[in-house]
């Protein structure tokens, strides 16, 4: 299935306002903010094509669309083929951790450090990982919870049994290198279909491994978690 340059466009700008926004994008939107040099009635045949593909979907009681796993899939991979990213995640970073960590000895306060500034920096919940003590630290769970998706507790029992699931899983995971992002049903966990988790090996500063996550609803920014985990990654390897 080909998907043209148009569409690309607008596909991206739907998942970039709807992430912003956490509402459905209209057509209206779209013209009045960006400059597509097409008539309104073409941005609203190709939000149509993009709907029938299954990129985007309709919401009954909005005339606007949302992206669906595989419009959010189709944007990620668009990120992760960039050599670097967009946000300002590295002066962040290094702000906090380039001399902290060195200063730092002990592996489980490094992890909470990493843990709490990774969930800072992302706006979503952080979970950091140290393999050889079997040790798992999460932190962020005041800002994901402001998040509208997790006004109902069903959202928030599904996540938090997520993270159940995560937790019991972790030691047994396969993580090659790189960054991997499972988006909704794409996740080895059953109750994660509501959600994201962009996941990485790592090597702390102590010499032990380790896995860095970050999860959060399907409408985070990715340009910005995936940044910043990209950025804390390569600034370890060379603490």
């Amino acid at each position: 299935m080909e998907i043209t340059e148009r569409q690309k466009e607008i596909l991206s700008r739907i998942v970039t306002e709807h992430i912003k926004s956490a509402e459905p994008v209209s057509s209206q939107l779209l013209e009045k903010k960006y400059r597509f040099k097409v008539c309104p009635a073409t941005i609203r045949n190709e939000m149509q094509k993009l709907t029938e593909d299954g990129f985007i979907s309709q919401p009954h009681t909005s005339a606007g669309r949302i992206p669906t796993d595989k419009g959010y899939r189709f944007f990620v991979d668009s990120l992760l083929e960039k050599e670097f990213f967009n946000g300002s995640s590295d002066f962040e970073i290094k702000d906090w951790a380039g001399k902290e960590m060195k200063e730092m000895t002990d592996s489980i306060k490094i992890l909470q450090s990493i843990t709490k500034n990774l969930a800072l920096i992302s706006s979503n919940l952080a979970l950091g990982y140290l393999s050889d003590l079997k040790i798992l630290w999460k932190d962020g769970w005041e800002e994901i919870i402001k998040e509208p998706e997790f006004e109902e507790k069903k959202v928030i029992d599904n996540f938090i049994g997520m993270i159940e699931e995560f937790e019991e899983e972790i030691g047994g995971l396969e993580i090659n290198s790189g960054i991997k992002v499972y988006i909704g049903k794409e996740s080895p966990f059953p109750k994660a279909k509501e959600f994201s988790t962009i996941i990485t090996k790592c090597h702390f500063p102590t010499e032990e491994e380790g896995i860095l996550a970050i999860m959060g609803p399907k409408r985070m920014d990715y340009d910005k978690s995936i940044g910043s985990l990209y950025s804390l990654v390569r600034l370890l390897e060379k603490v």
